[in-house]
């Protein structure tokens, strides 16, 4: 039996089947944990991250309303469809420049405060339900890496418990996760929002708790987990902190496909992960040569 069917033979499956094998006869159990990033690691960020697209058509509708926004940041890209700069704000913040996410932040806050958390998990599941990935033009759930489904399926399958730890938002990605990865919502750590409790329900404030990147991510695994994690995966250059705290096994994927399969080629925000794979710290996965397939098939 296959267990990776979407994996070719090379350095990044034996790597991955070696240690398995070696974990499954020498940790128990209960210490079987694994660690994954989200965008970039189990499903495409390109040309934006997901919930970026969904704030868009928030904002877009919120300066149609308010004439005064149409001409502020975030609001007159998202008006304006002009992805290049929301896109452009996630990769400076990679490269230690939070500038332009800052401005982001506090539109989200501004469109989310007072609401309560299962007001926002409808609006996002109504979302998901409806919306198509920009350049695919297929729904999100045919937008996640089929291979990095396998190793969920795969890990499982040997008793590791898998979570998901992304800088990504914590309640954007809960409605989704256990239908397109197979992860439950408790095992989903993310950037928070503030919340309170008012008049009989979870409500989100005017603040965020924190922003789970870089060297954010081992303390909200610890805090959350309560393990140290023996296996890991990321991509870009939030991730190394996370990658440097796991015992074991730490894969980046390396978006590398020129081949027009979807998953356009790109190193930026990701440069400093690479060079650390470079060095031998981590494991490489190519898209373009260790998977033989990238996307699930469309339903």
């Amino acid at each position: 039996m296959n267990d990776l069917p979407s994996w070719r033979d090379g350095a990044a499956r034996s790597a991955i089947v070696s240690f398995v094998d070696s974990v499954s006869v020498s940790v128990p159990e209960a210490e079987r944990v694994a660690v994954f990033d989200n965008d970039g690691t189990l499903w495409t960020e390109k040309p934006m991250p997901t919930q970026l697209h969904f704030l868009v058509q928030q904002w877009a509708a919120a300066a149609d309303a308010d004439a005064a926004l149409a001409e502020r940041q975030p609001y007159l890209a998202a008006r304006s469809h002009d992805f290049s700069w929301l896109g452009g704000a996630v990769d400076k913040h990679y490269a230690g420049d939070d500038s332009d996410l800052k401005v982001i932040v506090g539109a989200i806050l501004t469109s989310t405060q007072g609401m309560s958390v299962d007001d926002y998990e409808r609006a996002v599941t109504e979302f998901y339900e409806v919306a198509e990935h920009l350049t695919l033009k297929r729904p999100y759930s045919s937008a996640v890496f089929q291979p990095m489904v396998e190793l969920l399926r795969y890990l499982e399958a040997h008793k590791f418990t898998c979570y998901i730890v992304s800088g990504g938002e914590r309640d954007f990605m809960r409605p989704m996760t256990l239908d397109y990865y197979g992860i439950p919502p408790e095992r989903v750590v993310g950037s928070a929002f503030g919340l309170e409790y008012s008049g009989g329900e979870v409500r989100y404030g005017a603040s965020l708790s924190f922003l789970d990147d870089g060297p954010e991510k081992p303390v909200r695994i610890w805090s959350r987990v309560g393990r140290r994690p023996i296996f890991a995966a990321g991509n870009a250059n939030g991730d190394i902190d996370m990658l440097d705290y796991t015992r074991g096994l730490s894969l980046v994927i390396d978006h590398d496909d020129d081949t027009g399969r979807g998953d356009p080629p790109y190193t930026k925000g990701a440069e400093r992960i690479i060079e650390r794979v470079t060095a031998g710290d981590f494991t490489r996965v190519s898209v373009k040569n260790d998977w033989s397939a990238v996307f699930a098939r469309p339903d």
